[in-house]
């Protein structure tokens, strides 16, 4: 059975090997490099420094992953549990404080799914509010209380969970439209 390679070759030189002398090494540039290799050279390293995710200025770099649907559902839930934990140790389950720890945790949600999967994160930020009030929530009286808390909680803070929804949803329909856009001017 014939089994093809799943990753393109390599046609650079290895690591560790000496590079020719009459070729510039990566990202160091001497002085008569633009002389002999003209603005090509400049051109191509500073596309390779772009491809190392390497940059000239100053200034801390933003993290910007990019979460599949499914990650970004895990991130959600697992930020606003632990932040519901947070808020019910520091603050003693105090709701508005969860409220507040919301709005970001659903931007950031937004804006960190893929463009492809980006509807799921309006989907995900309400599912994810729920499961952070499971510790906030005052539960007397075992599950049927921890229920009865759980739901007047999300009853009660129903601006919170509108509020997040929106804005992640807001979010994802512009960068949607703006992918879009970006697909057709290439087409």
């Amino acid at each position: 059975m014939e089994q093809h390679r799943s990753r393109p070759s390599n046609d650079g030189p290895r690591r560790g090997t000496p590079q020719p002398a009459h070729l510039p090494s990566q990202g160091r540039r001497r002085p008569g490099d633009e002389a002999r290799f003209g603005a090509g050279a400049e051109r191509s390293e500073r596309g390779a420094r772009m491809m190392r995710g390497t940059r000239q200025g100053p200034g801390p770099r933003l993290p910007n992953p990019r979460l599949t649907g499914l990650g970004s559902g895990l991130f959600c839930v697992v930020v606003m549990f632990l932040l519901g934990c947070l808020d019910a140790l520091l603050f003693g389950g105090y709701l508005p404080v969860y409220g507040v720890l919301f709005l970001p945790v659903c931007v950031l949600t937004a804006l960190w799914v893929r463009v492809g999967d980006a509807l799921t994160a309006p989907v995900v930020v309400p599912i994810a509010f729920a499961w952070g009030l499971i510790p906030v929530v005052d539960g007397n009286g075992g599950l049927l209380g921890r229920l009865m808390g759980l739901f007047t909680g999300l009853a009660t803070q129903a601006a919170w969970l509108y509020t997040g929804t929106l804005f992640a949803g807001v979010i994802v329909l512009v960068r949607r439209a703006q992918w879009v856009r970006r697909r057709r001017r290439r087409t």
